[in-house]
């Protein structure tokens, strides 16, 4: 049966009913995906009636097989653009951060000292041992000769000296 002894419609819905499950496993082999290989299937048969008329019926499974494959590159072609794309952003987005960045740096610094400069003095001495030295607050109850929880009370109200000034959580 040619292209010329049936109608387009029921060439078109013959050929699509005898080769569309061989042209979705086909895509669906090769991108391990059933609905990105049915989307593909699909628009291989809209790009097959978009030249129907020029078809020959020995070479149409040839020619799905060729249209569904570049299809497929094509869209992995598209998927490796955006990828890049999406990489390039982050790192222009991530240049622009750090070309700032001393700056940025520079000015929390101030505004740290400026905060520990307002802080009560028992409070900051607190602190600073604890987050600068890195001492635990039994080893600073040791050295200042207080108790932990009065370490725990001071660190405390550190923190929250701290939480009003830069109105920021730590």
């Amino acid at each position: 049966m040619g292209v010329k002894q049936l109608n387009t419609t029921t060439w078109f819905k013959q050929v699509f009913d005898d080769h569309y499950d061989s042209i979705k496993r086909f895509l669906y082999f090769r991108c391990g995906d059933i609905n990105l290989s049915e989307d593909i299937a699909q628009e291989a048969f809209i790009k097959l009636w978009d030249v129907r008329d020029t078809v020959r019926e020995e070479t149409v499974l040839s020619l799905l097989y060729s249209i569904s494959s570049n299809l497929l590159k094509n869209h992995f072609k598209h998927e490796s653009v955006v990828l890049n794309f999406q990489k390039n952003t982050t790192k222009t987005e991530i240049y622009h951060e750090e070309a700032d960045h001393p700056l940025r740096e520079q000015e929390m610094q101030e505004q740290l000292n400026r905060i520990f400069s307002e802080m009560p003095e028992k409070c900051r001495i607190t602190f600073l041992m604890n987050r600068i030295e890195e001492l635990t607050y039994a080893e600073i109850a040791e050295r200042l000769d207080i108790s932990v929880k009065a370490v725990e009370k001071r660190m405390s109200e550190a923190l929250g000296f701290i939480r009003n000034k830069l109105e920021y959580k730590i």
